[in-house]
């Protein structure tokens, strides 16, 4: 049997996220359009790829139904443009969905089923409030499998302030004022802009363009945020401005094996060395990631002082806070969401995991002196998912 094929991220695009809802910029948009607006984007920025090439396209959602339903992955191959004998599928793991979307298919190229695969996820919340029309099994909470609080993601955030206590609310709102900030000064030099493909969009207005992520607000202050409510419980410390915003919005990225990249003269922004998901307690989801970083740290033989570029997935600031704390990194650590994160660009549930990908392929091309980074999320219904990606810029040297 061959040996196992090295994988790499050959490049990823997403739309400008939009927050959800009636004043949303997307409240007119289908779903399954942003997710073929986003592929066709991807498929017009690597020109040398055939695409009958693509072995598969595996597309992330977290609320199948609707316009979102009836297997995306393959029905928005076809309305890319994709030739009927590129096939698909739809996944769902929740908010880590493009990220299994991307390990599923890197588990295919690195096993030789696969050379070329398009991996993303959309999430239409406007349209599809998570866990719309679910019916979750009554066993769950008569049985006591799991607590009441692990089907709300903002009681699950609640509760890893209870269990922590230093993970105070003034660290989260001050976690939340700096990520707006990140985003605020990485808009000004013009590194997310390069990886956004426009959307058209219609309002009452008229047609016009979305261009830029709808939920920024570089004005915030801590005062400000100190005033906000905290809607899931009275007296909470979980609020607006230390939580990530409901949004719309779609990923996708285009992976290969390190030998169809080379024969297909594709790039390469970045090599995977090594991916886990791990379970914890569902009404403490947010330490998820925790765990998937150990086993995949484990697996590939490193550190977590090894891992030079952090993104993380900020569905709480919370949440980063306790992962930052388990491996004793500093709340202001610049490896860490340089560029921001969810807080203020928002997270499109299924979406997110390729978005963290993008900004790390991004930093690592102005970082030569970094060789490894790691995307990381948790995962509602308690669990966490992260991978390590090398990067093939690294000399040791600054740039």
């Amino acid at each position: 049997m061959a040996e196992r094929a090295d994988v790499v991220f050959v490049d990823g695009v997403r739309t400008p996220f939009g927050r959800a809802g009636e004043k949303g910029m997307y409240w007119n948009t289908r779903a399954d359009d942003l997710i073929v607006k986003a592929m066709i984007g991807l498929l017009e920025r690597n020109p040398s790829l055939p695409k009958d090439r693509v072995d598969d396209v595996a597309i992330a959602a977290t609320t199948q139904q609707g316009d979102q339903g009836l297997t995306l992955g393959r029905t928005a191959a076809i309305l890319a443009g994709l030739p009927l004998s590129v096939p698909g599928y739809a996944i769902d793991r929740m908010c880590a969905g493009a990220m299994t979307s991307v390990t599923t298919t890197a588990g295919g190229i690195a096993f030789g089923a696969y050379d070329v695969a398009i991996a993303g996820g959309v999430e239409h919340m406007g349209r599809h409030p998570m866990g719309f029309n679910a019916d979750p099994n009554p066993r769950f909470l008569a049985e006591k499998l799991v607590s009441a609080d692990a089907l709300n993601m903002g009681l699950t955030a609640e509760r890893l302030h209870d269990r922590f206590p230093q993970l105070t609310k003034e660290r989260a709102d001050r976690f939340g004022m700096r990520s707006q900030q990140k985003v605020a000064a990485a808009y000004a030099a013009g590194k997310i802009q390069p990886d956004l493909v426009p959307v058209s969009i219609r309002s009452e207005q008229g047609w016009g363009l979305a261009t830029t992520d709808e939920g920024l607000r570089p004005e915030t202050t801590m005062e400000g945020l100190a005033g906000l409510k905290t809607p899931f419980r009275p007296h909470g410390r979980v609020t607006a401005g230390n939580a990530s915003p409901l949004t719309d919005g779609a990923t996708v990225s285009l992976l290969a094996s390190a030998d169809a990249a080379k024969e297909l003269g594709l790039t390469t922004k970045m090599r995977l060395v090594s991916f886990a998901y791990a379970g914890v307690a569902p009404e403490v989801m947010g330490i998820g990631p925790i765990p998937s970083t150990e086993k995949a740290l484990k697996k590939a033989g490193l550190t977590i002082d090894d891992i030079g570029l952090f993104e993380l997935n900020e569905a709480f600031a919370v949440q980063v806070l306790s992962l930052l704390d388990h491996f004793g990194i500093d709340d202001d650590d610049p490896r860490v969401n340089p560029w921001g994160g969810a807080i203020a660009l928002g997270h499109p549930l299924a979406s997110s995991g390729v978005r963290l990908m993008i900004q790390l392929a991004r930093q690592f091309e102005e970082r030569p002196d970094v060789r490894y980074g790691l995307t990381a999320m948790c995962v509602g219904l308690g669990q966490g998912g992260s991978v390590i990606w090398e990067n093939p810029h690294y000399t040791g040297k600054k740039a």
